[in-house]
């Protein structure tokens, strides 16, 4: 039998970035995720701030894991207000939304 160690790869997430973006076609795909990529971000963050796994929100939210996974993955769909609350909730906060003006739109 073959023995097959693991060797974790190692990812320079802002490198990657930095080389992608010089792709006009990626750069433009990446800002029109802008918001959705920012949301998903809050998401992990607090969730790693309360210490909770995917497993765990799932059970307070009354769901399965893999719907946790699919909502705090970036543009892969839309979540509703109410889902977006108890996942606040859940996490131990509440969702606040705001509109910015685009100044550059004036």
């Amino acid at each position: 039998m073959t023995d097959f160690k693991y060797i974790p790869v190692t990812h320079d997430r802002n490198a990657f970035l930095d080389k992608a973006r010089k792709r006009e076609s990626f750069k433009k795909a990446y800002e029109d995720l802008e918001a959705e990529y920012a949301l998903a971000r809050e998401m992990l963050a607090a969730r790693a701030r309360v210490g909770l796994s995917q497993e765990a929100v799932a059970e307070i939210m009354g769901t399965t894991k893999s719907a946790i996974s699919r909502l705090e993955a970036a543009g892969k769909h839309s979540p509703s207000m109410t889902t977006l609350k108890k996942y606040a909730h859940a996490v131990g906060c509440h969702l606040e939304i705001k509109l910015v003006p685009d100044l550059s739109c004036y």
